[in-house]
């Protein structure tokens, strides 16, 4: 009995603590995180120009997560996490032992978003039979040419075949497994949201209108669609900033850590490179991190002047008016 109360007793401590800060100012802690994202692989099979992995921007050593890692962490976590993102930067079907990772029995919701070319009859079969509660499989247009614009590499005619199998596997199993068609908005493809939408009824998933992050400065124009709720910019004296205000608090850090393939645990999804590394989970345990002083020395400076680091300038958290 006591087991099923440690997931809602966490959520109200980590809960309070984060508007306690808010209020504050003071960057106490109560409570484990809520959710956390493990990277699998920072590798991927595409060269989308806007993402850090696939534009050759990140700086940081690729590999595939341990196995044996991640069991420590969630033999750690799984009692106060409510969910699990098993993907970061990269593809994580690229890992050769993902059908192991998704498949460790656990209480916490995993949920995995691939680019959708590795969804042959036999992955399919694989991922709606297994403990996955939600994939989010990225479509980016509906046509080879409007898609390969973004997704560089990448061929529409694998993806929506994949997507297809799926829809036919979860059929034949009455599988729970969640399918959502994630389609960033961009000036190339927004004439096709009606279109995307008509197929994402066909294969019974739900469609996802999603904003897109743009790293490179000087394409922001380019890319940017028309549709205001799809900006995630605005243009002041000649330069397109983010539309956030970024007040001086962050939920992420006291709900949604990171860990990269090699074990380190960043503040957020929005340290794509590791550039703020908060410990090194082969060497201490969440806990030792997540208390630590490192962790408590950024969330104050998130509280103080979160408009002064880097990594938080492109952050969605408390922005207004924009899917994301």
């Amino acid at each position: 009995m006591i087991e099923y109360l440690i997931k809602p007793g966490n959520l109200l401590k980590a809960g309070f603590s984060y508007l306690e800060a808010s209020v504050t100012g003071k960057a106490d802690l109560k409570g484990m995180p809520l959710s956390v994202s493990a990277e699998l692989t920072n590798t991927c099979n595409l060269n989308c120009p806007q993402c850090f992995s696939g534009s050759g921007l990140m700086t940081r050593k690729r590999g595939f997560m341990d196995i044996e890692l991640y069991k420590k962490v969630m033999k750690e976590l799984s009692p106060y996490l409510y969910n699990a993102n098993l993907y970061f930067q990269g593809e994580p079907m690229l890992h050769p032992l993902f059908f192991s990772f998704i498949g460790i029995p656990t209480t916490v919701h995993s949920v995995v978003s691939t680019n959708g070319h590795f969804l042959s009859e036999k992955n399919s079969e694989k991922l709606v039979r297994s403990p996955l509660s939600r994939l989010i499989v990225s479509l980016d247009g509906i046509d080879q040419n409007t898609y390969s614009t973004y997704r560089i590499n990448g061929n529409i005619t694998d993806v929506t075949a994949g997507l297809k199998n799926l829809a036919i596997a979860k059929k034949r199993h009455k599988s729970s497994l969640k399918i959502e068609i994630q389609f960033l908005v961009n000036s190339i493809n927004e004439n096709q949201i009606e279109q995307v939408r008509q197929f994402a009824k066909s294969v019974n998933a739900l469609l996802r209108l999603k904003s897109m992050q743009i790293i490179n400065r000087a394409e922001i124009g380019s890319w940017l669609p028309s549709g205001r709720r799809f900006r995630r910019y605005r243009m002041i004296e000649g330069e397109y900033v983010s539309k956030n205000r970024l007040p001086d608090r962050c939920a992420r850090l006291w709900f949604n850590p990171v860990i990269t393939w090699d074990g380190k645990v960043v503040p957020c999804c929005f340290d794509k490179n590791a550039e703020y590394v908060m410990g090194d989970l082969n060497n201490e345990s969440f806990r030792e991190i997540w208390d630590g002083p490192k962790f408590r020395i950024f969330r104050k400076s998130i509280l103080s002047g979160r408009h002064m680091i880097e990594m938080c300038r492109d952050c969605t958290s408390g922005l207004r008016g924009v899917e994301y």
